[in-house]
């Protein structure tokens, strides 16, 4: 982990965040891009790739000079978006895919037994795709050559997010916060819990996760297993939130505010809305340039399912180039799909119970408009924002058709199929969901005859 190193913070973190605050506005951006280009030049010389990883940096050069010919509507966005995701495929997938295609053979003659990882490549092909695509859409300003390399290589959020957009990033790197002594204050104080998650919670469960291997697994007591796979569900939530923790206060004492990343996932009580609290820079990535553009759930409900499985078969992907991450991220998939089918089912019926309430008791009808967006029953009834809606993924609110009959008013609480209402319901929801969840990461942390073989285990002895 390089943010728990001296070098981090001695050499790159406190130099560059007191220079930025002393530096002119007009030359802050470059002290971002500087001392982003030198980090991930140091950290690729010393830990990631040698040479040919810190060359690597070429990338962002050239993505920055491309990246200017971007219009709204212009076929080199998408160019550019295909080459964003060619760089990925050659230095992430290039073997797994490889392997794959001449798995019959029992060898690879294309296998590249040099391949390396370029530094943070998985967060920062996130945003050159997502510059590209609101480009193509018009949707975010170009901005000043300057100004986007350094978005791109501020290095707080290079290597393991929170995965910023363009045009949120913007007006905070042109008007940091001037409240210094409060963000250093803050920003201090973020990094160090996150250091302390990283060391006393993480790190020491390592001595438990280390088990899951197929001899540990072979030799173990069934009800050790279960105790193992905790361990790691405590200890990748606890590291992956250190990360972000430490990267969240170190942008601050920039006096820049990126996005939030986790919001205690494991107290939510449906998928869903673990989905909304986990990892929240990547859930609102995917739902935005993979999930909508496909079409969202303003389609079919067959098509609507199809949708969620192959947005989680890519976020299984892009987390790893092996089996086991695909088959993780198709398992959340059909999680999703199929609380979106109970929670579809029970607002059809609270819809059908509302309906049937005599108009003496709630007040007289009104006909909502007719029009493909659905609406959400609450206490005001309006149509949700498009994007809203998507954003809520999977789950189903409580909704009627356009043109049915409408009470005026239904009480002060919004009413949400998904939202199980009595306190044993909540709770009975929650533990569903902590046990689903973390069963899954046994096909995240172990390959997948591994994982195959811990259920078996597991479940029969």
């Amino acid at each position: 982990m390089i943010f728990n190193t001296f070098a981090y913070f001695l050499l790159f973190l406190a130099p560059a965040a007191v220079l930025f605050r002393l530096v002119r506005p007009v030359a802050q951006p470059w002290v971002c891009l500087l001392f982003g280009g030198a980090f991930f030049v140091f950290f690729s010389l010393t830990q990631v790739g040698g040479i040919a990883g810190a060359c690597c940096l070429l990338i962002f050069i050239w993505e920055s000079i491309f990246s200017r010919f971007y219009k709204p509507g212009s076929l080199l966005c998408l160019i550019g978006i295909a080459q964003t995701i060619l760089f990925l495929v050659v230095f992430k997938y290039w073997n797994f895919l490889t392997g794959l295609l001449f798995a019959p053979m029992g060898r690879n003659p294309l296998h590249w037994s040099g391949a390396f990882l370029p530094l943070g490549i998985s967060f920062f092909t996130f945003e050159f795709i997502h510059y590209a695509f609101d480009r193509y859409r018009g949707t975010t300003p170009p901005g000043k050559f300057g100004q986007y390399l350094a978005f791109i290589l501020f290095f707080p959020t290079m290597v393991a997010g929170p995965i910023k957009r363009y045009q949120d990033f913007l007006p905070k790197l042109a008007q940091p916060s001037l409240a210094w002594q409060m963000d250093w204050q803050q920003g201090l104080t973020r990094i160090l819990s996150g250091l302390a998650k990283k060391f006393v919670v993480a790190d020491l469960l390592t001595a438990f996760t280390n088990h899951l291997n197929r001899h540990d697994i072979s030799q173990a007591r069934r009800w050790v297993l279960p105790l193992w796979l905790l361990a790691y569900g405590m200890k990748i939530y606890a590291d992956f939130s250190a990360y972000s923790d430490i990267a969240i206060g170190s942008a601050r004492l920039f006096g820049i505010r990126v996005p939030e990343n986790f919001d205690w996932p494991y107290l939510r009580t449906n998928i869903a809305e673990f989905w909304r609290h986990w990892h929240m820079s990547l859930y609102r990535w995917l739902v935005d340039y993979v999930f909508i553009p496909l079409g969202g759930s303003r389609t079919s409900p067959p098509r609507v399912y199809v949708n969620v499985l192959i947005t989680m078969f890519l976020s299984g992907l892009w987390h790893g180039a092996g089996l086991n991450f695909i088959v993780w991220g198709l398992w959340h998939g059909m999680l999703l799909a199929v609380h979106r089918f109970w929670s579809n089912w029970r607002a059809d019926k609270a819809s059908l119970r509302l309906l049937a309430v005599p108009a003496i008791l709630i007040g007289e009808p009104t006909a909502l408009p007719h029009s493909s967006d659905r609406f959400r029953a609450a206490t005001t009834f309006s149509p949700s924002p498009p994007q809203a809606e998507e954003r809520a993924g999977v789950r189903g609110p409580l909704v009627l058709e356009p043109g049915s009959p409408l009470p005026a008013q239904v009480g002060r609480r919004e009413l949400r199929a998904d939202s199980p209402s009595s306190p044993w319901g909540r709770i009975m929801s929650w533990a569903l969901t902590f046990v689903m969840v973390n069963l899954g990461w046994a096909f995240f942390c172990m390959d997948l005859p591994t994982s195959l073989y811990f259920f078996r285990r597991l479940f029969l002895g």
